[in-house]
């Protein structure tokens, strides 16, 4: 089946699930970019319910597609810093790593980012996971019965991530100046995914710059916390085997390099 005949297919049943959105979706073009953009904006704006076998079945082939084609990278495959042989920097998509977890920047919903194709962290994770996520998701926040407090973590499948499981954190919100309780929170869920990682019996796991862009905690004293924080971590566990941080800005490679690999 050729690439725009799958996309047209899952759009259809999308539109069939949720036919509120079928008048918009006439408008898009019908080539290969307009209709896998109109298939992650229905994939986002899906509420959590039950989700069609058929459907699953069609996404899940075409995720593992695209996996295949953006390549996957192995955290065996990145080199580790000057300063420790267990800690790594990487450029690029986190959904691209093989690790035993990512860390998904989330928000206190923890049910993913419903704007269409928004470019948070959150929103690419999801819609390279796929709609089982969000529903994984739904039923963690359903049996926890309140919003996820700020600081903490918690565990999923990867899906159709290259990942075996996808660990959920939400970072302090920086609405005017940083405070240290904004510090102490940040440095709560570095801890408590790596916690969390080690009681679940994982041995690498892969950060976003939690709290950084839309969330607007400054770039420079995030990395020096998220740095602090692992390397304390590290040297009283021995569960974890390697840590990566994975940066997408070029201003944050900047600094998480000269954090860790200019020796002092």
């Amino acid at each position: 089946m050729e690439r725009l005949e799958e996309i047209l297919q899952i759009n259809k049943m999308l539109l069939e699930d949720q036919p509120q959105y079928k008048e918009d979706a006439l408008r898009v073009p019908r080539d290969v970019q307009s209709q896998r953009r109109l298939m992650r904006s229905l994939m986002n704006v899906r509420y959590p319910r039950s989700l069609p076998e058929a459907l699953i079945k069609a996404q899940d082939a075409l995720l593992a597609k695209e996996r295949e084609e953006k390549g996957v990278v192995h955290v065996s495959e990145i080199p580790s810093t000057a300063t420790s042989e267990r800690i790594k920097i990487w450029q690029g998509d986190i959904t691209r790593l093989d690790v035993d977890a990512i860390v998904n920047a989330a928000n206190s919903a923890m049910l993913g980012c419903f704007v269409p194709c928004h470019g948070c962290i959150d929103n690419a994770i999801h819609s390279a996971a796929g709609l089982e996520l969000r529903e994984e998701c739904a039923e963690i926040m359903k049996r926890q019965g309140h919003e996820e407090p700020t600081g903490r973590a918690k565990i999923t499948a990867g899906y159709n991530l290259p990942t075996k499981h996808v660990i959920h954190t939400v970072g302090p919100i920086i609405y005017g100046v940083l405070t240290r309780e904004d510090e102490q929170l940040l440095a709560s869920c570095y801890r408590s995914c790596l916690e969390l990682a080690s009681r679940e019996g994982l041995e690498s796991i892969a950060f976003c710059c939690i709290s950084t862009g839309e969330f607007h905690f400054p770039n420079r004293r995030a990395a020096e916390i998220a740095v602090e924080t692992v390397k304390k971590f590290l040297n009283e566990n021995t569960q974890i085997k390697m840590v990566v941080f994975n940066v997408f800005k070029d201003i944050d490679a900047k600094i998480y390099h000269e954090l860790l690999d200019e020796v002092k």
